[in-house]
């Protein structure tokens, strides 16, 4: 490849201005052309390499003039969307005070919003000489001085105004209200790949997301927001690529504001189209869309990791450094960027307003979200106020979206659930745990259960938070499946080429006695069993809701759980084998919460009336049955008035029999209507209650059972007794 210098075919380039950060088309002084700027408080000097269409010949390399407040910044007149270019930065290479510069090296603007190229290999473009190995550490490492342009994807200039343009055509969200919200995370390319009734050429893609069969799936479900895994710009690291595998959820981002280019199906002129229109699509169904997004670190990985944009443009201010220039590693992905500092917190701010933009999300769920609030001037490492979280809450477009955080990372004091602002909701694994515990078998008691059932008020009831604060969830993308977590006893991540030491141990499922698939009719009824009372109880507790794709036609990963990497039949939907029996239950289950206020009660019970707890004999239950750590099967009795005064006052008695034997209970005054049973697949429409079986003093639950029923109109019973239910 021919280089030039900035003394060669430079083309003018004048001071231009500190913003927007990246390439931006504009207009100065009358003219337009393109602004560039690119922080780099530690730079000696910024280069813009532009290249022809094809991005094989450098046709221009200038020094951008100015340095101000961190920012190297130019404008060069005449340049128009679509140019390529790339970085180069010059400074010292001196890893122990966290210098990495290195001129030899093209670079991806951090700020890019589209690129040319591919990026297959890149996790191996490396800085320094030599192999990793032979660098340990790689503080006594030389700068390696050969070019790597020819291998190198180029930025692309895009004309922001049309993009914004494009963004706000598409389809307004449905703004669904957080007590009506049913959340189903799933990943683009395995939500669709195996499906039959999706077009083959758009299977696995944006556009396969927003197809008739799926739009037909989401409202047949009842589902009210698609949760995709990440699909920001992303690479495969390099331990993944000598293993013959790739990364395949995409929690290593390269581009923060590019859509995942091999989702796109190529039938739509590029992937911003595809991307848009699918987000249209769903909109029009009344389906949001919120995205997963990777913050807390960088495709760039540790100390041995690739140089591909921020470590190379001013590793010092990107990073978040101890005191011998090497990486804090709170992400456990072997880097963790500084967002404290004003470059990060301004690269969050931009790419997420630009995805509501642009792209017309609703929302966010953000990994490893601890990373947000870790600012050094809280002595404890997170703060709720710290300036990200603070621009974020304060900001006029992303306060009036979903912001949905996975509240720890692996840093100090990393743990941090039910410490995020209010109006945040967060992923709250305690829910998860007490319910697969409660359910298979595990230490548990009422009282563990009952508190993650009620929207955990120890963790949510301060500073106005509401249940609505849990983000309730049984499995997720990380860990197993809901058939896996109910037929195996422990992980199988072999394929993983790991010798199964990769995910975590901590499952607390269960196998009904056999390991795995099997033709055993009890161990299989066994198995349905628990898995329709667990997610019964995800769709009838208090908090907001999220299925696993595939969880409601049980689909499997044969155990594995941490297929981060498994871009196969282990990783993508098995859709020829879905149970639509289940699909069916799951629907009714959805569709029973959205119906009735006691199954998605928004505020915190008062404990006057509303709510009451009872033994299988009808009493209160006393403090030792709360606690004790055998016998688990209660009752549940909800009071409430229906949003529509028209039938009066509701009731609503929720049975649990966790056990393996069947359990009598004795019911409050009746007559009661039985609409739900999870043991016998039951779970009816309103249309259906009034030829449903009717109970009066007692009934006997099955094992591992939720049993609903209701009082359509309780007025008469309870009139005089409401405060004593």
């Amino acid at each position: 490849m021919q280089h030039l210098t900035p003394s060669k075919a430079a083309p003018v380039c004048r001071p231009g201005l500190t913003g927007p950060m990246g390439a931006h088309c504009t207009m100065v002084d009358g003219e337009p052309g393109v602004n560039f700027a690119v922080y780099s408080l530690h730079a000696l000097q910024i280069d813009v390499c532009l290249y022809d269409p094809s991005g094989e010949r450098e046709t221009a390399h200038v020094a951008l003039p100015c340095h101000t407040n961190g920012i190297w910044h130019g404008f060069i007149p005449g340049l128009t969307a679509n140019q390529l270019y790339g970085l180069r930065a010059h400074g010292p290479y001196d890893t122990a005070c966290g210098h990495r510069f290195n001129p030899a090296k093209l670079l991806l603007d951090p700020f890019a919003r589209a690129i040319h190229g591919n990026i297959d290999l890149l996790s191996n473009e490396r800085d320094y000489q030599g192999e990793p190995s032979q660098n340990i550490p790689v503080l006594n490492a030389l700068a390696d001085p050969a070019d790597n342009a020819a291998r190198m994807p180029k930025a692309r200039v895009l004309d922001w105004d049309a993009e914004l343009q494009a963004g706000a055509k598409i389809t307004p969200g449905p703004k669904v209200a957080p007590e009506r919200t049913v959340l189903y995370e799933a990943h683009v390319k395995g939500l669709t790949q195996r499906h039959s009734n999706v077009d083959p050429a758009l299977r696995g893609s944006y556009a396969g997301v927003a197809s008739a069969a799926m739009v037909a799936h989401y409202q047949q479900l009842g589902i009210t927001t698609l949760s995709l895994l990440p699909v920001h710009l992303y690479i495969t690291e390099a331990h993944l690529l000598k293993k013959g595998l790739r990364n395949y959820w995409g929690y290593n981002t390269l581009g923060f504001f590019i859509p995942h280019g091999d989702y796109a199906c190529g039938q739509y002129p590029d992937v911003r189209t595809e991307f848009r229109h699918m987000v249209d699509q769903l909109h029009r169904s009344k389906i949001e869309v919120v995205l997963d997004v990777v913050f807390n670190h960088t495709a760039e990985s540790d100390t041995f990791g690739p140089t591909l944009s921020w470590r190379g443009l001013d590793n010092a201010s990107w990073y978040a450094l101890d005191h011998t220039g090497q990486y804090r590693n709170h992400s456990g992905c072997g880097n963790s960027l500084n967002l404290a500092h004003p470059c990060s917190i301004q690269l969050v701010m931009d790419s997420l307003r630009w995805w509501v933009q642009a792209y017309g999300v609703d929302g966010f769920r953000f990994d490893l979200a601890t990373a947000l609030g870790r600012d050094p001037l809280f002595q404890q490492g997170f703060h709720p106020y710290s300036a990200l979280l603070g621009a974020i809450g304060q900001d006029p477009v992303l306060s009036q979206v979903k912001l949905i955080a996975e509240p720890w990372d692996i840093g100090p004091n990393g743990y941090q659930l039910g410490h995020f602002p209010a109006g945040w909701h967060e992923w709250n694994d305690q829910f998860r745990d007490s319910a697969r515990a409660y359910w298979l078998g595990h230490p548990c008691t009422r009282g563990d259960f009952v508190r993650r059932f009620t929207g955990s008020s120890d963790r949510f009831h301060h500073h106005g938070r509401g249940p609505l604060a849990s983000v309730n969830l049984v499995t997720a993308h990380d860990g197993m499946t809901l058939t896996d977590l109910t037929s195996y006893s422990h992980k199988h991540n072999l394929a993983n080429a790991e010798d199964n030491r990769d995910g975590s141990h901590h499952n607390l499922s269960a196998n009904a006695g056999i390991e795995g698939p099997t033709d055993d009719a009890q161990v299989r009824a066994m198995r349905a069993e628990w898995c329709r009372a667990l997610l019964t109880t995800l769709f009838c507790a208090q908090g907001i809701p999220q299925l696993l794709a595939g969880d409601e036609f049980g689909n499997s990963q044969g155990g594995n759980n941490n297929a981060y990497c498994q871009d196969n039949d282990i990783g993508t939907l098995d859709w020829p084998t879905a149970d639509h029996a289940m699909v069916q239950f799951v629907s009714g289950l959805i569709h029973l919460r959205q119906s009735h206020a006691a199954l998605r009660h928004a505020q915190w019970f008062s404990g006057t009336g509303e709510i009451a707890w009872r033994n299988a004999d009808g009493n209160p239950l006393s403090a030792a049955e709360w606690e004790d750590p055998e016998d688990r099967s209660f009752a549940c009795l909800i009071t409430v008035q229906p949003e529509s005064c028209a039938v009066g006052v509701q009731r609503w008695l929720l049975l649990f029999n966790p056990a393996n034997q069947p359990r009598p209970f004795r019911l409050p005054a009746g007559p009661w209507t039985r609409v739900l049973d999870s043991a016998a697949t039951l779970v009816l429409a309103h249309s259906d209650w009034p030829q449903a079986m009717v109970i009066e003093n007692e009934i006997s639950t099955s094992p591992r059972t939720v049993l609903g029923l209701v009082q359509r109109d309780a007025s008469a019973i309870l009139k005089g007794n409401l405060q004593s239910p």
